[in-house]
């Protein structure tokens, strides 16, 4: 009996270091989210509990800045969550007859680049990012050869803060750095009628759907 008390006692020891041990690295694990600073290409989570019509899921944009309506247009990268959710408040304060409660939480980090080592050949996807007023916000991998016309067909729609017939599409050359865009009006293209429809997308393109101006 002394015997079998002694390895029941023993295996609740070893239970109890490996629970221990999974807890530690969960600590760790929280503590290192919340010192992440966020970069280009993150996407965040942003809730305001005193109006779920802001509720929305933003791209950090290659810029390192969000746009939040009634918000404005605020830096995002080297920050962290905290400090985005605080500026946040400060920013919307006015808006509301108290303080609003709002949470910013990292929904999903960047995509980092693969190792030269394991991907010797080109991939056959391009990653497009699509940010401002879309329902599903964010880095989105299509195929090479994409273009506006399907782009719009996968992006799954807009708020109901979109300028619909101010839509750009950003594009920058690798080499000189400099940006041309592209202005993209949605009636039209559902309508056959904007040229820009058949544009084909390159890696690394950019799909701003802004806010509507009052009475837009």
């Amino acid at each position: 009996m002394t015997f079998l008390k002694s390895i029941l006692s023993g295996r609740a020891t070893r239970c109890l270091l490996l629970l221990l041990g999974l807890a530690g690295f969960a600590v760790a694990g929280i503590a290192d989210a919340q010192g992440y600073s966020v970069q280009p290409g993150d996407t965040l989570r942003i809730e305001v509990l005193e109006d779920p019509s802001l509720n929305r899921t933003v791209l950090v944009a290659p810029d390192g800045r969000i746009s939040i309506p009634q918000a404005g247009s605020l830096e995002a990268s080297g920050r962290t969550v905290e400090a985005i959710e605080s500026d946040l408040i400060s920013r919307l304060a006015g808006a509301f007859a108290a303080a609003p409660n709002i949470y910013v939480s990292l929904e999903q980090l960047a995509p980092r680049e693969p190792s030269a080592a394991f991907s010797p050949q080109a991939p056959a996807l391009i990653g497009i990012y699509v940010m401002g007023e879309a329902n599903s916000p964010g880095l989105t991998e299509v195929a090479t050869g994409t273009t506006v016309l399907q782009m719009f067909a996968v992006m799954g729609g807009f708020t109901k803060f979109a300028a619909t017939k101010r839509i750009q599409l950003r594009r920058t050359d690798p080499v000189s750095r400099t940006e041309t865009i592209y202005k993209l009006n949605y009636p039209a293209i559902e309508a056959g009628t904007d040229p820009n429809a058949l544009t084909t997308l390159l890696d690394g393109d950019v799909i701003v759907i802004p806010q509507r101006r009052l009475f837009e």
